[in-house]
């Protein structure tokens, strides 16, 4: 239960920083497309940690390069912004056999999202989020392999924020 709330507040604190003109990206977002968006990189950035080890070593304002799956709930992405939680490669999702809809929200294994889990806001030079929905603008989905780097962001309660500006979305994920 703490997992949602701060999920919650997490995604309530990211459509807050989306309301104000002068914290937003003022780019165009229409036009936008995974083959042409300049947050999407062609190779993988170097150094990518699990999402779990991050959440233990990296410090607020580090620079940081993370791998996860996009999932953790079962809405990760939040609507109007290229922002998204992913979870740590090593946490199963829920199996085709177990009946689940929604295998990105772990409903199977929710107890181990809790600590290897992070939330990952797509910003622009200036660190402004930016207004457009991830999938369109990366071209992915729930359960899509992704590696970002940007800068950590720690909450009080050990939450980890990446305000990235690349993302690689490995190959048949």
């Amino acid at each position: 239960m703490k997992m949602y709330f701060s999920l919650t507040l997490v995604g309530i604190s990211l459509l807050a920083a989306g309301c104000g003109s002068s914290e937003v990206a003022t780019a165009p977002t229409e036009g936008y497309s995974a083959a042409k968006s300049p947050y999407l990189v062609d190779s993988e950035p170097a150094g990518a940690i699990p999402v779990g080890e991050a959440r233990e070593s990296t410090e607020d304002g580090a620079e940081v390069t993370l791998v996860g799956l996009i999932g953790g709930s079962s809405e990760p992405f939040v609507d109007g912004l290229a922002a998204f939680t992913i979870v740590d490669p090593k946490v199963p999702y829920c199996a085709d056999d177990e009946g689940c809809p929604t295998p990105w929200d772990y409903c199977c294994t929710q107890d181990q999202v809790e600590n290897n889990i992070a939330t990952v806001k797509i910003v622009d030079e200036a660190g402004r989020p930016v207004v457009h929905g991830a999938r369109g603008l990366l071209g992915v989905k729930e359960l899509s392999t992704v590696v970002v780097k940007g800068k950590a962001k720690r909450d009080d309660q050990g939450n980890l924020t990446v305000s990235a500006n690349q993302v690689f979305v490995r190959p048949g994920q």
